[in-house]
């Protein structure tokens, strides 16, 4: 199987180089190996491969950023994910790609499925949905997943930022009233590669078939208690921060205001991952620990 990944340095392409090795040869892309906001690099990249997998884990996920940066979150969000669909039609490939808990308004009190309606509340949930849709309307074959809360020991995050902070400050305010489950970027590695393998053995998807699914890590929490269990574990593991867990203090978003808007619930159920591929979705907290161990203290 040749598989082409792309976002190779990203939390996730970092992760999806491990996992997908052993499915068989990854060519590996960088932003200098391929400009996503470039129509004609993608097809040419993907012409002159002519993969059987491609996995898109490129994406502009400065939320913030993206208010003042439009054109680019719609160029790499949007665009890109629909020319590679185009791409990957023209030579047979699959597609996977990953989409985010921000096409939801957070207002639903219970988990979102995949079918719930859609209201993203700003430029980068926009971005990202238009993502989703203009591959689903290219008639090629593709794999969606959307997920949340992502961190990983490579790449910029929020355990990153906690544990930067928590060295620092003594008293710290996190965000309470904003609910998700803190997803590991090798998870969605793993998950990724076990969808690929159990398609490759006989469950096949047809030709214009697109199927999307959600993602994420069992037990969800809010940000302020994320906030709290990373410092508790890296004080554990003899990490010598100044900041304790009881330290931290609970603030509304109203508290913290910021230029995009983000969903109060993130919460996904992941129902029909399991049903189609047999996956159960494992708790983030084992994941944070090891993350904490490869990381200097």
């Amino acid at each position: 199987m040749k598989i082409l990944l792309l976002g190779k340095d990203g939390q996730v392409g970092w992760q999806l180089q491990r996992a997908l090795a052993p499915l068989g040869g990854v060519h590996a892309c960088g932003r200098a190996d391929c400009d996503m906001t470039d129509a004609a690099a993608i097809h040419a990249l993907v012409g002159a491969l002519r993969p059987a997998v491609i996995v898109n884990a490129t994406a502009y996920t400065a939320v913030d950023k993206a208010e003042s940066e439009p054109a680019l979150a719609e160029a790499i969000n949007a665009r890109a994910p629909g020319e590679l669909a185009a791409a990957a039609a023209a030579c047979g490939a699959l597609l996977v790609h990953y989409s985010t808990d921000y096409v939801f308004d957070g207002g639903k009190a219970t988990p979102y499925v995949e079918t719930d309606p859609v209201a993203p509340q700003g430029v980068y949930g926009r971005s990202k949905l238009a993502g989703e849709a203009a591959i689903q309307a290219v008639a090629g074959r593709s794999l969606i997943f959307r997920t949340s809360w992502v961190f990983g020991e490579h790449g910029g995050n929020f355990v990153r930022t906690i544990l930067r902070l928590a060295a620092q400050r003594d008293d710290l305010g996190v965000v309470a009233d904003q609910v998700g489950s803190p997803t590991p970027a090798a998870l969605i590695a793993d998950v990724t590669a076990a969808a690929l393998l159990r398609l490759a053995h006989g469950r096949r998807l047809e030709i214009g078939e697109n199927r999307l699914y959600h993602l994420a890590a069992a037990n969800p929490l809010s940000w302020c208690d994320f906030a709290r269990e990373i410092v508790a574990v890296a004080i554990a593991q003899g990490w010598g921060l100044r900041l304790a867990p009881a330290a931290i203090r609970a603030i509304t978003t109203a508290d913290y205001p910021t230029p995009a808007r983000r969903p109060a619930n993130s919460r996904l159920d992941c129902s029909r991952l399991g049903q189609d591929f047999g996956l159960s979705m494992p708790c983030w907290r084992p994941y944070l620990a090891r993350m904490l161990e490869r990381l200097p203290a």
